[in-house]
């Protein structure tokens, strides 16, 4: 459900949320081969979701996902300023108010998962701390200071039977390479609660070496052998570390929208400038993937402008690509 809001908003420039119930029309109108979508994942924040909503709330939301016949997945906790939380890198105010965020999200979890239409899935994460400046005046201090919450944060999670995904991203600090992410999941240390969340796109512009040129393995004009070789490199230093992975194009580029720029873009799964080739770049991630708990995969199509996700072929075009996946790697 991540597309129809993030990004999205009332400022101007801005396009407007699209609804929980028209997200959940959206994916359910989606058949490829009398294949549908089999669930979604899910962002606890408003306009979608109150955190603070009421256990009987919250059982209606599910009761509503269900009945356009899907489960619930990977759930994303509204760890960001602005939301409920804020950074994991800031102060003791900000830390406490990111672990807050956290035990919402598990207390909603636990509430999906009696309910019974949630089955699988983590909870994602992300430092939310916005851009990598601040992050460079001292990246070993801050690196420590990311980890220290992480680690508390995944106390939380594993007390309620929940693991955590930090979604490597290069707009987010400590996550923003693959230099960066690996070694902030060796600090935390704790792959049993916490792990990485890697997304197609995302882990593209990792390689390109956006906002950490220092650990770009690529160039942008480079050669498939080139990319290949690269892409095994990052794939093999991660994968070890990955309990949940989004499918997803991307064009190289990065870009922005509302508070979030210069962060990695998705593309239409058959984007004509689309890089990256899905099915096989998919199979680096996915190896053994059961072996780490991942139940499911995830399309995460955020950054698309409204008409791009009101177009039927956008959502069948992706399930094709997830059902390629899907076939390719078990």
């Amino acid at each position: 459900m991540w597309p129809g809001l993030v990004g999205k908003g009332d400022d101007e420039g801005q396009e407007p949320p699209i609804s929980l119930e028209h997200m959940l029309d959206l994916t359910a109108a989606a058949e490829v081969d009398g294949q549908k979508f089999d669930g979604i994942d899910y962002f606890l924040f408003l306009p979608h979701t109150n955190p603070e909503a009421t256990d009987d709330e919250l059982k209606s939301i599910a009761d509503l996902i269900v009945s356009k016949g899907f489960d619930i997945g990977s759930l994303v906790a509204p760890i960001w300023p602005g939301t409920v939380g804020d950074s994991a890198m800031g102060d003791a105010e900000q830390r406490g108010k990111f672990l807050d965020a956290v035990r919402m999200a598990c207390r909603i979890a636990k509430i999906f998962n009696e309910h019974g239409a949630r089955k699988y899935g983590v909870i994602r994460i992300d430092s939310a701390e916005f851009g990598v400046a601040k992050f460079l005046e001292d990246p070993g201090a801050n690196i420590k200071h990311i980890a220290a919450t992480f680690k508390e944060a995944a106390k939380i999670a594993a007390d309620h039977g929940e693991r955590l995904a930090a979604e490597g991203e290069v707009c987010w600090a400590g996550l923003h390479s693959w230099k960066a992410s690996l070694a902030l999941m060796e600090e935390v240390g704790m792959p049993e609660s916490l792990g990485f969340q890697a997304d197609l796109a995302h882990t593209y512009t990792f390689m390109l070496g956006y906002n950490a040129p220092d650990d770009a393995l690529l160039k942008k004009d480079h050669t498939e052998e080139e990319f290949w070789a690269a892409y095994e490199t990052v794939t093999d230093k991660l994968r070890p570390w990955t309990i949940d992975f989004h499918v997803a194009q991307n064009d190289g580029e990065v870009h922005g929208a509302g508070d979030h720029d210069k962060t990695g873009k998705h593309c239409p799964a058959d984007d004509p400038n689309g890089k990256l080739d899905i099915t096989r770049c998919s199979g680096y991630w996915l190896k053994d993937a059961s072996d780490r708990g991942i139940e499911h995969i995830c399309w995460d199509g955020c950054m698309f402008p409204n008409a791009t996700l009101e177009n039927p072929d956008t959502w069948n075009t992706i399930l094709k690509a997830m059902i390629d996946v899907r076939d390719a790697h078990s």
